[in-house]
């Protein structure tokens, strides 16, 4: 695959949560410096990390598409310049440092907004990835910042009753499970 099929391929790992395709995109030593605000299992270096994260993200978003907008290439980065678009359908939860951070629940509202990747490529796979997205575009579609009174009410609600936790426990127990799958699947480099 060229630089570009390969960025393709991640973003469609993405949403698709493919093993075989996230194996064929991705190296062993694959890095996802934006694994911070994730699952700690999306932090595992290569496909594993990049599955448990499609599992995190399709978690709270149905329907979750990345349309790409524009690629520039040169011989070992790609940038990708994209929208993330779905339908909050489940519990988003962000994570700082491994633990709780914010669990939005579900909105039923639409998320649609610009992201920019650099991917960084050697021996025909990706091995690195960073990004600059529009976080504060997509909270603000959610009725969270500024908060709208009805979502603030929901968040202290769900963690005052444990709700946050539970939702936190549930998908970082499903992105694990799901990095497991890959690696005992034998479909790595």
């Amino acid at each position: 695959m060229n630089t570009t099929e390969l960025a393709r391929g991640l973003f469609q790992a993405l949403e698709s949560g493919d093993f075989g395709l996230a194996t064929a995109v991705v190296a062993k030593e694959f890095h996802n410096r934006e694994a911070s605000v994730s699952p700690t299992a999306c932090a595992l270096p290569g496909p594993a990390g990049v599955v448990a994260s499609s599992v995190w993200m399709r978690s709270a978003f149905s329907n979750l598409r990345f349309p790409i907008l524009g690629i520039a290439t040169n011989d070992d980065q790609v940038w990708v310049r994209l929208r993330m678009q779905g339908l909050q359908s489940g519990p988003f939860v962000r994570f700082h440092e491994g633990s709780l951070d914010q669990a939005i629940p579900p909105t039923g509202k639409k998320i649609d907004f610009e992201q920019i990747h650099t991917l960084t490529v050697s021996d025909g796979n990706i091995t690195g990835h960073e990004a600059v997205r529009d976080d504060v575009t997509m909270l603000s579609q959610l009725g969270v910042f500024p908060p709208s009174p009805a979502v603030a009410l929901r968040m202290i609600a769900w963690k005052v009753t444990g709700r946050a936790a539970r939702a936190a426990d549930l998908v970082s127990g499903e992105a694990a499970a799901a990095a497991k799958a890959l690696q005992n699947s034998g479909s790595h480099h």
